[in-house]
């Protein structure tokens, strides 16, 4: 009976090592129990074969639980079309851009880029809208290597612009598979720059030009009284007076240098005084009425009715912008002998100051430079009214200043109206 009971533990023990679930092995055990009782083994032994089976199952090794491994299966990621992000990113630059394809095709244009450079058909080649060899050749080698590139292009048509293009590529590494690569096409205005390098190196020649003459003809004169002309009188008398227009002459352009570089330093800073234009104007007329008798023109003021026409400004810089173009008008239109200074103050319009000549005119080439530095419709002619060619480029100066503008109308044989709009 002991052998069988032994057997039966040694039964109980493997299937209990082998059994992983608690739950089956009590199962199991139980069914033991039942056949040990019905095959008429006693209870110690029973009890002996539970604490056996239950030491068992407390004290095996837990189980490696198998893990089933699944091979990664490759999800395909959808083409990421960055065109439309791009393209409302740039809609809201002022700068002119192009957004291209690998093949140089014009994939998106922004609104900038529509006003200044023109529409342009979208997958049409740049080449339809931009022809310079030197454009094409630095597009397409961005293409091929991948490294941006820039270029400095002008344009005569409709007007002179320059401009600074840049191509480059955009980096979409961080939005997974695109369609295409892309490149950025930018255009930056330097037209404006350009301009005030040429008009500053104009500036410095023709200031140079300007002081040279007067200098050359004092030290001329100065040799020929040290000289031939130590011992007469009349000639040095003669010379003298030459000298002095000339002297007047440099210390009236000096004055001019002097007031534009003031001018420029303040010509962020609006005025804020109010200035009464109809004493202002009466004042001006009569500092000019020796001028004007010498010369035989007459000056007349057509003013309203109203008590006061004020306008925000500089009342010394009002002055000297009406001192200009009236003696201007005396000077140049002095044929006509006669000029009109119109003062209108329409409630539902701007205040405009008119000065209108009967002169020769004004040839339309010349008028939209008229207020350039040292720059002469006539060099003879207004070197000889003592003009010193910085005159209207101070009344720009001044109005620019006085957010008011100036406009210019000229008829060759009938005259010439400079308006001040304020």
């Amino acid at each position: 009976m002991e052998t069988l009971q032994q057997a039966l533990i040694r039964i109980w023990t493997v299937l209990g090592a082998r059994i992983r679930h608690e739950r089956v092995l009590l199962i199991l055990l139980t069914l033991l129990a039942v056949v040990a009782l019905v095959a008429g083994l006693q209870w110690p032994g029973v009890a002996v074969g539970w604490l056996l089976l239950v030491i068992v199952a407390v004290s095996r090794t837990p189980m490696e639980v198998p893990v089933e491994i699944v091979e990664p299966v490759e999800i395909e990621q959808p083409v990421f079309d960055p065109l439309p992000l791009i393209g409302a990113t740039l809609s809201a630059l002022e700068t002119p851009v192009y957004v291209l394809g690998e093949d140089a095709v014009v994939l998106y244009q922004n609104k900038a880029a529509e006003r200044v450079l023109g529409p342009m058909p979208l997958g049409a080649h740049l080449s339809a809208r931009l022809r310079s060899p030197g454009i094409l050749d630095m597009v397409r080698e961005t293409i091929a290597t991948g490294q941006p590139n820039q270029i400095e292009h002008s344009e005569r048509l409709p007007s002179e612009r320059v401009f600074i293009l840049r191509v480059s590529p955009v980096d979409l590494s961080d939005f997974g598979p695109v369609e295409t690569n892309l490149y950025i096409l930018s255009f930056k205005d330097v037209s404006e720059l350009r301009s005030i390098d040429r008009m500053r190196s104009d500036f410095v020649a023709n200031a140079s030009h300007e002081l040279r003459t007067p200098l050359a003809s004092l030290r001329g004169f100065i040799e020929t009284i040290l000289g031939p002309a130590r011992n007469d009188p009349k000639a040095q008398e003669r010379f003298l007076g030459i000298m002095l227009d000339q002297t007047t002459r440099m210390s009236r352009l000096v004055d001019d240098l002097l007031s534009l570089s003031r001018l420029e330093l303040k010509s962020h800073i609006a005025p804020d005084q109010a200035v009464d234009l109809k004493p202002l104007l009466g004042h001006v007329r009569d500092s000019l009425l020796p001028l004007a008798e010498d010369l035989g023109v007459e000056i007349r003021m057509h003013l309203p009715d109203a008590d006061k026409v004020e306008v925000l400004g500089d009342r010394d810089e009002l002055v000297q912008v009406f001192e200009n173009l009236i003696e201007n008008a005396c000077k140049y239109g002095q044929e006509g002998k006669l000029v009109d200074v119109h003062l209108k103050n329409d409630p539902s319009q701007s205040v405009e100051v008119s000065v209108v000549d009967r002169g020769p005119g004004i040839p339309a080439e010349h008028v939209p430079r008229l207020t350039e530095r040292f720059y002469r419709v006539s060099v003879a002619d207004s070197r000889s009214k003592k003009g010193t060619g910085l005159g209207l480029a101070i009344v720009k100066h001044i109005l620019t200043r006085h957010r008011a503008r100036l406009i210019v109308k000229s008829e060759l044989e009938k005259g010439t109206e400079f308006t001040v709009r304020f």
